[in-house]
């Protein structure tokens, strides 16, 4: 992956010595959280314990029963590592990074062995809860921030059939004594939460166990005034969060709806602010999900797991679509079988930007059932190093100039992950258009992203057919004020007029079988489907097929495919080159696609 995107500049580096100087006293702040933690949660262990459900939860997480075999044979993957450990109790294993322990204390893996559901995986399953209540249901160790808390404490109250049958009266016990201790935990801590996604994990976990768990029901009632407070604060009038994060999008709807459901159970109804989130939320992830069914893949999100989306939507109760206007900052073009998502806002900043990527004005291709053009998408279940080259602007389809990205990182977090990095130079103006016709959409953006630098905009035009089966597209770079045209013309001085190199990416899936043809003037791209789309470029820009990678959550290495990318030198305050996408003529307009051929997930 390129990593010229990371490069600083003096000015910018003189710009970000203010923040540098402030990473001391916000790592002190991050370790006396984590202190408080702890102690919050010992002092919340010295409770009673629950007594028992006063309403019999249900299993709402869906898991993955391969997965969970794998968990039996002893394949623990978590992260992007690989632990083959047969019989090995999971809090023995030595932990390879953060990220690690971030996934194992959530105890996902819990809903991969309740999917799988026979004797082996229950008994692995009390196997390892057991062993996490008697090392850590006391505070110590890691797993103690609030959102993790809630997590873990979730699937716990989803699974407890799962979890409780056979199980020793002792272990009963120990069970029902750890959610009263996480119940009490978040009580105490949950305003210490990031705002979006962590905030609901935590008070939609702490409202589900006031409703279910005897002897908690003083918790119930501060929970759901907080929950409204959320719905109010943390979702925008449009149904989006701060982060533009789609799948933490999703996340947040799947628990709105999980908690609905469990207060109509108690005979209970939903805040008016509770259910105006969902309603405002359902539209908005209609808009930015694929004909595959699948996530748009943007600012740290991946597609979903497999039947999330559908089984959120359907629990909202909303059949609203959004009538005009952008997404969470997205915009969706859609015809015939094709659908394009495009991101046509600024990214997010402060705190909602820790994860998020620079992929201003990139887009998304999907056809039917098959993605076409991608994002890289997040590196974060592969370690630090390609999470950070995940966020870089050459990951994405969109255009780079001289490698760099269109917004740049800080130096680490305050919890000193570099990947964690949240943004400290972004594009601040991205107007952006899209109107309708006979023809089909026409779509309009700019991003000022590389203006500081090189005084040039970024203007891309998408044009999608009516029937879904071109795609044309333009990219601009324009100096526009005469401020911008010295910055260009500096620019230029400083590369002894050579001009300023840019490249125009589009990855493509590792799915599809793209090829040069026409004696390179042209990529053919093959999908299991049996459709073959064309791209082409201007004669004047140079062509070409590289490598790339994927980075799909759930596998244990990146996979391999490739990006088309249009290349040349930007001489003028004005720099234009066409292209387009096309399926070829003999493509049927309606291919019979039924084939999954999906993978193994241990590659």
């Amino acid at each position: 992956m390129p990593r010229r995107s990371y490069h600083r500049t003096e000015r910018t580096a003189r710009a970000g010595m203010g923040q540098t100087s402030r990473q001391p006293t916000r790592r002190r702040a991050v370790r006396y959280a984590r202190l408080a933690n702890r102690y919050h949660a010992w002092r919340a262990s010295l409770g009673r314990p629950a007594t028992g459900f006063v309403s019999q939860p249900e299993p709402r997480t869906i898991g993955n029963p391969s997965r969970g075999r794998q968990l039996i044979a002893g394949n623990l993957m978590f992260a992007g590592h690989l632990v083959e450990a047969p019989e090995a109790d999971l809090w023995d294993i030595e932990v390879p990074d953060a990220a690690f322990i971030d996934e194992t204390h959530g105890f996902g893996w819990l809903d991969d062995l309740a999917a799988t559901g026979d004797t082996a995986a229950r008994r692995l399953a009390q196997r390892w809860l057991d062993g996490w209540i008697a090392r850590y249901g006391r505070g110590r160790g890691p797993g103690w921030s609030p959102e993790q808390a809630a997590r873990r404490m979730t699937r716990w109250l989803h699974h407890a059939l799962f979890l409780l049958h056979g199980q020793s009266p002792e272990g009963q016990a120990a069970y029902f004594r750890a959610l009263a201790t996480h119940a009490r935990f978040l009580a105490r801590r949950w305003r210490k939460t990031p705002p979006g996604l962590p905030r609901f994990e935590a008070l939609c976990g702490l409202v589900q166990a006031g409703l279910a768990l005897d002897g908690l029901q003083r918790l119930l009632a501060p929970a759901v005034g907080g929950l409204e407070r959320a719905c109010r604060t943390q979702i925008d009038a449009d149904g989006g969060l701060a982060t533009r994060n789609p799948e933490e999008l999703m996340e947040v709807l799947s628990l709105l709806t999980w908690t609905d459901a469990a207060l109509r159970a108690a005979h209970r109804e939903a805040g008016p602010e509770h259910r105006g989130a969902i309603a405002r939320i359902a539209p908005t992830l209609r808009s930015l999900r694929h004909a595959d069914g699948a996530l748009a893949r943007f600012h740290g999100g991946g597609g979903g797991a497999e039947g999330r989306l559908d089984a959120a939507l359907a629990a909202s109760g909303s059949r609203r679509w959004r009538d005009d206007g952008l997404a969470m900052g997205y915009a969706r073009l859609s015809a015939g079988r094709t659908t394009a998502i495009i991101d046509a806002a600024p990214p997010p900043r402060g705190d909602a930007s820790i994860g998020a990527h620079a992929s201003t004005l990139a887009f998304e291709l999907t056809s039917g059932r098959r993605p076409v053009i991608v994002n890289c998408g997040s590196g974060a279940s592969f370690g630090p190093g390609w999470r950070r080259a995940g966020r870089a602007t050459p990951s994405h389809s969109t255009v780079t100039l001289e490698g760099l990205s269109s917004a740049r990182l800080e130096t680490s977090a305050p919890d000193g992950r570099s990947d964690r990095a949240p943004l400290r130079v972004a594009p601040a103006r991205v107007p952006a258009v899209t109107t309708r016709s006979p023809e089909g959409w026409m779509f309009e953006a700019g991003h000022d992203g590389y203006v500081a630098e090189f005084g040039l905009t970024h203007a891309r035009v998408l044009e999608l057919s009516a029937d879904g089966r071109t795609l044309r597209g333009q990219d601009l770079l324009l100096a526009l004020e005469d401020a911008d045209k010295r910055r260009f013309d500096r620019a230029l001085d400083a590369g002894k007029l050579r001009g300023i190199a840019w490249q125009a990416r589009f990855h493509l899936h590792p799915d599809t079988d793209a090829e040069l043809d026409l004696g390179g003037t042209a990529v053919s791209i093959a999908l299991r489907s049996g459709e073959v789309w064309v791209f082409r470029g201007d004669a004047a820009a140079r062509l070409s097929l590289e490598p790339s990678v994927y980075l799909e959550r759930g596998r244990l290495r990146p996979r391999a495919t490739q990006q088309i990318v249009l290349s040349g030198r930007a001489l003028e305050y004005a720099s234009r080159v066409r292209w387009s996408l096309a399926k070829t003529e003999d493509t049927a307009l309606a291919v019979r696609d039924l084939a999954f051929g999906a993978a193994d997930a241990l590659e």
